[in-house]
């Protein structure tokens, strides 16, 4: 999907940068070329400030995205999730962030998270940051019971596990 993407915006550099935020942050482009977080409308001058780039750039992004079919398939679908990470201290749950040696290799989380179920851990919520979208992509884990030491050390020990972070 990225590179049919990258490959639509390979001469926008700076479409290219919209698309990517829109992509990463779940925002869809409505049938008005019109940017939405669900119904709601995005003025394009607000994503301009935020990506630091003309006004003109956005409108031109979402005409071009409206334009073409395969992608206005992939951005009028996108969603976005609660996300409970930086809430989850303060509503009582606990945080396992993951920072896996190669996010593409398959069977980490799938690997953790069986760990967690051995050991009784009901996970809340799982989100792993895709690869491609993402610099340094990691799994977050929120879980109702805090995780313990030791079996810290066994999700250390799980291949392709680089680090593992708590709080």
């Amino acid at each position: 999907m990225w590179e049919e993407i990258s490959q639509e915006f390979k001469n926008y550099p700076y479409q290219k940068k919209v698309a990517l935020f829109l992509l990463s942050k779940g925002l869809r482009v409505n049938k008005e070329a019109k940017i939405c977080l669900e119904k709601i409308e995005i003025p394009h001058v607000k994503i301009a400030r935020v990506l630091q780039i003309d006004r003109r750039v956005v409108d031109a992004t979402a005409k071009r995205i409206k334009d073409r079919e395969k992608l206005f398939r992939i951005f009028s679908n996108l969603d976005t999730i609660p996300f409970l990470k930086n809430v989850a201290l303060h509503i009582g749950l606990n945080v396992l962030i993951v920072t896996p040696q190669d996010a593409s290799k398959p069977g980490i989380m799938g690997n953790v998270t069986s760990k967690l179920a051995e050991e009784g851990i009901p996970i809340r919520q799982a989100i792993a940051d895709d690869p491609y979208l993402t610099e340094n992509p990691k799994l977050t884990i929120i879980t109702d019971i805090e995780i313990r030491g030791e079996i810290l050390n066994e999700l250390k020990r799980i291949e392709g596990v680089k680090e593992l972070t708590i709080f």
